[in-house]
């Protein structure tokens, strides 16, 4: 028999459709690639191909998704039942690539100075002789981008995992990388190592947690395959109730975890504003589509005979999410801050809408979470480009607190005016995305019953508009014409240009579904429609 034979009937014995599998596999197969390249290639083109590998590597895997997104076919498995192709997937997978191609356009640039967000050397000491000397000699960390590769992959495959143990592997794929990239910033090393240490401490816990749950649910039921629990549970024949119900509430603890919903939100302040810039564009947007296409998955899918038992514990949870994201995020004077507990806040907003448990609710969750990602990525991408200057125009680091943002409209009225756009998209004012998000979402609500969910959702956004609004009165109407000019800080600087486009792109984005929403609307909702919801 010979080898492409023997090869072949393997495939098969496995139940592989590399076609299904085609956006994930382009994804990671990237991510080595770009493993081997930093091993192979020379320091001098180093930066460029990889930047490209990995940009042509996200691309292709949204496009893939794209392709199966408008093929409409019904929803398929292949691996032996470990991976899902389906209407969710397709659109989960297409909303991640996008906020990732965005955001790693956002990593590339650099300074015109020649430096980038980037510590040169993430394994010297801070403050040491050896960082001293490979910041002078110009060194470039090349493996942010494998990195990103492979966490971009696990986003893309862990709400497609069919099975605990692949959506497990998943969550550990896209969570490791991530716990390395927040630990590279180049300025204030110290506060991003804590943020990276923090992450991977309390990121471990949640890992554990979901672990733990699996491993009862697989106790109660004897399944790991996701459409074999949901079987188990539908017929009544799970071996007892209580272990069932202790390992669902604890694999969704590990969900939450991720989303960064309360009482499961306290590494979220510290890793947004420890991590360089960039990342946390990225992790903001992407780790957040990630998690709670998972968790529409588990409960639509997997568990509907226990929507009614679950249900209050997820009005506690959006409810707290909504009042302490937003009653902190009033207080806060770190804008970096400010945004991690917007985004606690943004995750009780979309819970409002997966609570109502209808398909009107999902479509409208996917909506808000695609529509969010977008405009957080450009949200940082902007604030990426504020820094502290000295006097000679070499870059001193981030600009973050909100002093340093004053007078900010007088010397780049440009640059002011458009993160003002993304911080009312933020708030939900008309003519952004932000406002068609929040009204499909509570409006999801209110026609499943859940008017006091809604009510409190839009008193928690009327307020959270205060601190948005603080922002651009700061920036456009506080200070005196020279005292930020004289001094450097908070100074829109030069750059490549690649920043410059995730910027574009975002705010026209932010800006289009805002004016008209309809089309992806549509999409959001034929998708949920497939689901058979």
């Amino acid at each position: 028999m010979s080898f492409g034979i023997v090869r072949d009937e393997m495939w098969l014995s496995l139940g592989l459709d590399w076609a299904l599998l085609a956006p994930v596999v382009v994804v990671l197969g990237g991510a080595v690639l770009a493993t081997l390249f930093e091993v192979v290639l020379p320091k001098s083109i180093r930066k460029p191909v990889q930047v490209v590998l990995a940009l042509v590597a996200i691309a292709a895997g949204g496009l893939l998704a794209v392709v199966r997104a408008l093929d409409n076919a019904a929803p398929q498995v292949t691996a032996q039942g470990s991976y899902f192709a389906d209407s969710l997937t397709s659109f989960l997978q297409i909303a991640i690539a996008a906020s990732a191609l965005l955001a790693v356009l956002v990593m590339a640039d650099k300074a015109v100075q020649g430096e980038d967000a980037f510590a040169p050397q993430v394994a010297a000491t801070p403050g040491s002789e050896y960082e001293e000397q490979a910041r002078k000699a110009g060194l470039i960390q090349t493996d942010v981008y494998p990195l990103t590769l492979f966490a971009t992959g696990g986003m893309m495959l862990f709400p497609a995992a069919g099975d605990l143990i692949t959506m497990f592997v998943a969550l550990e794929v896209l969570s490791l990388p991530l716990y390395l990239l927040s630990g590279m910033a180049r300025r204030r090393r110290l506060l991003s190592m804590e943020a990276s240490f923090k992450y991977f401490v309390l990121g471990a816990l949640s890992s554990a947690f979901f672990l733990f749950g699996a491993a009862w649910v697989y106790g109660a039921t004897g399944k790991l395959k996701l459409s074999d629990i949901a079987g188990v549970i539908f017929n009544g024949a799970a071996s007892s109730d209580v272990v069932l119900y202790v390992g669902v509430v604890l694999i969704l603890i590990g969900l939450l975890f991720k989303v960064g919903a309360v009482p499961f939100h306290s590494w979220t302040p510290d890793v947004y504003q420890g991590a360089p810039t960039p990342v946390t564009g990225f992790m903001a947007a992407c780790t957040k589509i990630a998690a709670f296409g998972v968790l529409l998955r588990i409960l639509f899918s997997v568990v509907p005979g226990l929507h009614q038992d679950l249900k209050a514990v997820f009005w506690v949870v959006a409810i707290a999410s909504m009042l302490v994201g937003t009653v902190i995020g009033v207080v806060t004077k770190d804008i970096k801050r400010m945004l991690a507990y917007s985004a606690i806040a943004h995750t009780g907003f979309i819970l409002t809408g997966v609570v109502s448990l209808t398909s009107q609710g999902i479509s409208s969750a996917l909506f808000y979470l695609f529509t969010y990602g977008i405009a957080t990525v450009g949200a940082f991408a902007v604030m990426s480009l504020v820094r502290e200057v000295d006097s000679d125009g070499h870059v001193l680091g981030d600009a973050t607190t909100l002093d340093q943002w004053r007078g900010l409209g007088r010397r780049s009225p440009l640059l002011a005016g458009i993160f003002s756009v993304f911080l009312l998209a933020f708030a939900g004012i008309p003519l952004t995305s932000g406002f068609v998000a929040k009204f499909a979402v509570f409006a999801a609500a209110f026609g499943a019953g859940g008017w006091v969910l809604a009510v409190i959702g839009l008193a928690c956004s009327a307020a959270a508009a205060f601190f948005y609004a603080r922002v651009i009165v700061t920036m456009f109407f506080s200070g005196e014409p020279g005292e930020v000019v004289s001094s450097g800080v908070g100074c829109g600087v030069r750059t490549t240009g690649l920043t410059q486009i995730t910027v574009a792109i975002s705010l026209l984005f932010t800006l289009a579904v805002g004016v008209a929403p309809s089309w992806l609307l549509n999409f959001a909702s034929t998708m949920a429609a497939q689901l058979g919801l």
